[in-house]
């Protein structure tokens, strides 16, 4: 008799990294603790690759490996604009059971991995982990980051995505409006999380009012509560149809994409979510409605700027100092977009590619 099985067929893996230019995919296996891991190096022309953690409860190890590869190929432009010597790279954790379980075994085995790769790619936080997760991945690797700072690590990096995001806002409000000001600002945030709060609390005491949304309805009454007057609360979906000045997208990416652009009503796009367009053509169909987007790599880039001093041995003044050229740099993708009539997104994309080719050139130099 036939047995009954259900054939899973991943796409060709070598076909995935060409379409996206990666150098390097591993997957790790640890079956005691339970770990199911995939690291990607997407580019490592301007130094070792940097990118964080993640654990969600993915449908397939195909929906991993994509979000694998996007997410370090975004890290790639994120370091390169971001004026940062390190390359992209990304690790996601496939939990094998539901709902996720973390043990102390399952972060010490992702510390080994990491070390077994010797110093191509430096990890810590994201969406489904903690800098507390990471304790115990340093204790076997030194190349974990965002450590909280009593383990002597630079601490909580969405403090440092929140600024960045505020800034990406600042800069937009002096192109649009002529003054940076977000005093009376309409800025809605889809996603009270980490970041999404932090972002909140930052834009209230702006002067900015509210319309917020998240998942997690008790997140958002923790919000209003700070200035009921000023935070009004709503849905996930009807957010994305609200009028408002700007829309921050602060939870999971594709939030923007060909079947939902018309319900835009918002006047920029400025948040801190991982890829935000379903692909580079809703970046011209933004533009064709004249609705500003700040492209997410680069107003994100706050956290990965934090994680990037603290290997450097820098101090957190210089951090915050390095977070404030998001300012400057979302302003020549704005003006540069405008003079040559394309997208920002191929505006920000064009000045990446032209520092990842200078430093490439640069490193040709033998130093023996």
């Amino acid at each position: 008799m036939e047995e009954n099985r259900t054939e899973y067929v991943m796409k060709d893996i070598f076909d995935c990294m060409e379409e996206g230019g990666h150098e390097q995919v591993t997957f790790f296996r640890h079956d005691k603790s339970g770990l199911r891991a995939i690291v990607a190096i997407h580019d490592s022309t301007l130094g070792p690759a940097l990118g964080g953690c993640r654990m969600i409860p993915y449908s397939s190890t195909q929906e991993a490996l994509d979000d694998v590869l996007q997410l370090s190929q975004g890290m790639t432009h994120k370091c390169a604009i971001a004026d940062v010597d390190f390359g992209g790279g990304k690790m996601v954790i496939l939990p094998d059971s539901s709902p996720i379980e973390k043990s102390p075994e399952l972060f010490r085995a992702v510390g080994r991995f990491v070390e077994s790769l010797q110093g191509r790619f430096y990890t810590g936080t994201d969406m489904g982990t903690t800098p507390e997760d990471f304790i115990h991945a340093a204790k076997e690797s030194k190349y974990i980051v965002g450590l909280p700072e009593y383990y002597g690590g630079s601490g909580d990096t969405s403090i440092s995505t929140a600024m960045g995001v505020l800034q990406g806002m600042r800069a937009t409000a002096e192109y649009l409006y002529g003054s940076e000001s977000l005093e009376g600002k309409v800025i809605a945030i889809q996603g009270i999380g980490k970041v999404g709060a932090r972002l909140a609390g930052l834009l209230l005491a702006e002067g900015a009012e509210l319309i917020i949304a998240d998942v997690h309805l008790p997140s958002c009454l923790i919000i209003q509560r700070m200035a009921p007057e000023s935070v009004e609360i709503t849905t996930t979906h009807k957010i994305l149809e609200t009028p408002c000045d700007f829309l921050a997208p602060c939870a999971r990416g594709g939030i923007v994409n060909t079947s939902n652009i018309d319900q835009f009503r918002c006047r920029a796009i400025i948040g801190s979510a991982n890829n935000q367009l379903e692909n580079d053509q809703c970046a011209d169909l933004l533009a064709q409605r004249e609705i500003l987007y700040a492209p997410d790599y680069l107003v994100n880039a706050g956290g990965l700027i934090q994680v990037a001093m603290e290997i450097l041995q820098k101090t957190k003044e210089c951090a915050e100092e390095k977070a404030r050229f998001i300012y400057e740099m979302l302003l020549q993708v704005y003006k540069r977009a405008e003079q040559r009539q394309i997208s920002t997104c191929q505006a920000a994309n064009e000045m990446v590619e032209e520092r990842l080719e200078k430093i490439a050139d640069i490193h040709r130099i033998y130093l023996g």
